[in-house]
């Protein structure tokens, strides 16, 4: 925790809405979010004038609890005694932390020097674009919403309990009321507001971890000697910050548009949630060997260029990345010819280059619950099995997803029967039928978990190679 930029000892705040304080007396008078709420702690706290009594203290000035938040219930003959500024008799005042829970505010000389490196905390202050100012239980009373449920919203975002260090801002509070008017307004359960934060904390906690990893490491390197990285970081963030907050937004609108017109596009309400989608993995094979032999630069150049194509062709050709786990991918797709299509393109794509391992596939089609951009269901764990036992650089899928492909005429039932159709064909004078795909069955197995499945071994037509 540290104390604010303005505290140099004459008790001037900045009001919580940007509006310019007041000069703090015996008992600071500034208005926090909530007139109401402050006026309420005004009357209450002041002793009454003249009589040298002790203020009569809050009934809510108890111990409240929540994400490990706890009032210091000091006796009342630890109140600060200071003499009141007319030069009358000294008289009890009022806890600073009680003040100030009470109202939002923060006296910058009630905190102590957190000891944090100064530069991350202009940095903090540069991305959030406002300073620390109230603990959990002041963001809390602020947003209007109980510690409990403040409480799940932040941990659902992936932070940590923070106790009662003051290190929260007026968009943390304004975060909160947010969530919390969505639900008070009948737009979300409360459930469903925690997923909402859960999922928008993971996706962005991963994009984080990658941008400072990745992106601001090898930008920020000293472009002369004798500059350290510290004193690059900061302008460089500032000039890049807007850009790329801009160009999140404006992706995320584009997912959002594409997620909500295949949704809508559902035949009916329960497949908006249970969907048939082929999905499919890719596996590299002998990772694990590769980790014991290559060094962890190289092994993480690695993953990248495996992540990078695998997603490449994935959006490419239609199907959708649903995440990554280093030598895996996972992808879904509405049609099995696509999913196909995708499976062929990067066995192909890997075995054309030498730095890369061989691949296996393992595709199943059927019923897929969807849950935060995750996928979910038999078929996932079918095709993470079939993967599992797919010869290297091949493709093998179940019997739904075959009797897919040949219910779209992307493939041939068998041979034969490709066979008979070409000999119909050119008997009546018409073209053969075109297969993309050609499907070999594979020996009956028993799979862990599934029972007995017939794979079947996926590969192109000859024609279409």
């Amino acid at each position: 925790m540290t104390v604010d930029d303005t505290g140099s000892g004459t008790g001037a705040h900045p009001a919580p809405g940007g509006e310019p304080g007041r000069t703090a007396g015996p008992v600071t008078d500034a208005a926090p979010a909530g007139a109401a709420a402050d006026g309420e702690a005004r009357q209450d706290a002041r002793p009454d004038a003249g009589t040298g009594t002790r203020p009569n203290h809050r009934p809510d000035d108890r111990s409240h609890t929540g994400t490990g938040l706890h009032r210091d219930d000091r006796s009342d003959t630890e109140s600060e005694i200071r003499r009141d500024d007319h030069g009358g008799d000294t008289r009890p005042d009022v806890r600073p932390d009680a003040r100030h829970e009470a109202t939002g505010r923060v006296d910058p000389q009630s905190e102590p020097d957190s000891g944090e490196d100064p530069l991350a905390l202009r940095l903090e202050g540069l991305i959030l674009g406002a300073e620390r100012r109230y603990t959990p239980f002041q963001a809390a009373r602020s947003a209007g919403v109980s510690m409990e449920l403040a409480s799940r919203f932040w941990r659902a975002m992936g932070f940590a309990d923070i106790g009662q260090a003051k290190a929260l801002t007026e968009a943390d509070v304004l975060a909160l009321r947010r969530l919390a008017g969505l639900v008070e307004a009948g737009l979300l359960s409360e459930a469903m507001a925690v997923q909402v934060a859960r999922s928008t904390g993971q996706t962005t906690a991963r994009l984080a971890e990658w941008q400072i990893d990745s992106f601001l490491e090898g930008l920020t390197e000293p472009p002369e000697p004798g500059m350290t990285r510290t004193e690059v970081t900061y302008p460089l963030i500032e000039l890049l910050l807007p850009e790329l907050e801009e160009f999140l937004v404006y992706v995320w609108r584009r997912q959002l548009a594409a997620a909500t017109g295949r949704v809508v596009q559902a035949a009916d309400d329960e497949e908006m949630v249970d969907r048939r989608l082929a999905v499919g993995f890719a596996d590299l094979v002998g990772f694990t060997r590769l980790t014991r032999r290559m060094e962890e630069e190289e092994l993480g150049e690695l993953v990248e260029a495996f992540e990078t194509t695998a997603a490449d062709l994935v959006a490419a050709h239609g199907g959708r990345l649903i995440k990554t786990l280093g030598d895996e991918v996972l992808y879904s797709a509405d049609d099995a010819g696509v999913a196909a299509e995708i499976a062929l393109r990067l066995i192909e794509t890997m075995a054309n280059d030498e730095t890369m391992p061989e691949l296996r596939v393992g595709i199943a089609f059927g019923t897929v619950t969807t849950r935060m951009g995750d996928v979910f269901g038999t078929t996932v764990n079918l095709a993470s099995r079939l993967t599992s036992i797919a010869p290297r650089d091949a493709v093998l899928v179940d019997g739904a997803f075959a009797e897919e492909l040949t219910r779209t005429g992307d493939a041939p039932a068998s041979e034969a029967a490709a066979a008979e159709a070409a000999a119909a064909a050119e008997k009546e004078g018409e073209e053969p039928p075109s297969y993309r795909f050609a499907l070999q069955p594979m020996w009956q197995r028993p799979v862990r978990g599934l029972g007995v499945i017939e794979p079947w071994l996926l590969a192109r037509r000859s024609d279409e190679a």
